[in-house]
Formats: C-alpha cells, structure tokens, sequence
C-alpha cells in the first residue's frame, strides 16, 4: 500500500533554531496515528508545514496517488486537495444553529462564484444530517452552537471539516477541557473515521492517547525518535529518557 503522505528530510529553521530536523514520516490512505512529543518537538510546526502554514528549508512533501507536492500549494489548493485541519480551540459560529454551521461549511466546499447564488436544498439538508449523526449531533441541530458542551463543539467543528471531504485529517488535542464521557465519544469518532481516511491526531494525554490503539510516533527536536504501538515507544529508553522520565 502506497502512502497518502509521505514527508521525507523535511528541515526548517527559525532564527537559528531548527524546529524541525531532517524529518520523514508517512501515512497511509486509511490510517489512524497519534503523535506525541515534549513541548518544543514540533509536533505544531509538522502540521503546518503539512497544511502549508510555514515552507521547510529542503525537503519533501509527496501527496495522494499521484504524488503531487504540496509544497508547490498555497494553504487553500492544499485545503481543496483533500487535508482538513483542526485546531485545538473551536472555531464555530457561536450565534448561530448546528444546522447553520454544518451548512456553511458545505457551502464553502463550492466555487466561490456558485455560493452567491447558492441556497440550501434537500440533498444539503441530508448531508447536514449526516454530518451531525456522523460526530454526534444528530439530536443537537437546532441548537446554538454557543449552547453546546466544550467536547459537541469540538464535534461540531470536526463535522464542519469533514463537510469538506479531507482524505486526511489533522486533530490537535481533541481530548483536552473534555468529559471522560465526551472523551470517550471522541476516540470512537476518530477511530471510525479513520476507517475511511487517514487520521493524524497530536495529542499530550497518554490515556487519550492508549485509548486510540493506534501507530504512535515520537517527535524530539523536530526528527522522529521513535515510532511504533504506544507499549513499543514508552518502553524506548530514548523515550522515556527525553518525555515519560519528566
């Protein structure tokens, strides 16, 4: 099986500082992954270079069938290409209805030009049902996305990303500020979801992350220390030396 991402001697500094170090690392099409990392690692900085926030100094960064580079995209033709990012405070339309985001969303998947004109249909309104049923919501639509829980609007958001269709998503702490019922809720979420695209998801809780059951990577000074089970990396001495012995 092909990689959907393949990021090979990937190097970018900043003032001096080399954030990220001759880093390569891939995905498959449909792949769950956790990353994790002390502070300063650069598990940030992957993702923006993956989303093209920020260029690297050399390296590369291969995309889908056809290895397409990304860094020959600007942040939205890497968006359209398939790659939803998620950050770690939401970013929905508080004053407005869970039906109305998810439908925003939809929209804004559209040529800028069609939007004008564009107006809900039914075919819009299924999908919006979906995508609420999809991540949890169904029994929420009508709600003010202000009113939600911390964990539904982070459910909200990954729905409004998921409107878009990513082949690969992007997660950044989903667990953190949740419930251990919400918690819970999210991990089946990724899994799931997972099943149909590839999933990187960056996160610090070890629970959360043991929860997923999925291939881990470590980042250190920007490279990969080690990657594997999360039984496989904590028992790393390099690991535990550099993350688990603080």
């Amino acid at each position: 099986m092909s990689a959907l991402l393949e990021v090979s001697g990937v190097s970018v500094s900043f003032d001096g500082f080399r954030a990220i170090n001759n880093l390569s690392f891939n995905i498959g099409a449909a792949e769950l992954r956790a990353v994790i990392g002390p502070n300063g690692a650069g598990k940030t900085t992957f993702m923006d270079i993956v989303t093209g926030k920020t260029r690297p100094d050399e390296g590369q960064v291969l995309w889908g069938a056809e290895s397409r580079s990304l860094l020959k995209m600007n942040e939205a033709q890497i968006a359209r290409a398939g790659i939803g990012r998620k950050f770690q405070r939401p970013t929905v339309f508080e004053d407005q209805s869970v039906t109305e985001n998810l439908t925003m969303a939809l929209k804004a998947n559209r040529n800028p030009f069609a939007v004008l004109g564009w107006k809900p249909s039914a075919a819009s309104g299924g999908r919006v049902a979906d995508l609420a049923a999809e991540v949890g919501l169904a029994d929420h639509l009508a709600r003010k996305a202000g009113e939600l829980s911390h964990g539904q609007k982070q459910w909200l958001e990954i729905g409004m990303l998921l409107a878009q269709e990513p082949r690969l998503l992007l997660v950044d702490e989903p667990a953190a500020g949740m419930t251990l019922a919400e918690r819970e809720q999210t991990t089946a979420l990724l899994v799931r979801l997972a099943q149909t695209r590839a999933v990187v998801v960056v996160e610090h809780d070890m629970d959360f992350v043991r929860r997923l059951n999925c291939k881990v990577t470590v980042l250190h000074q920007g490279s990969v220390l080690a990657e594997g089970s999360l039984d496989h990396v904590t028992r790393n001495p390099d690991v535990i030396e550099v993350y688990l012995g603080r």
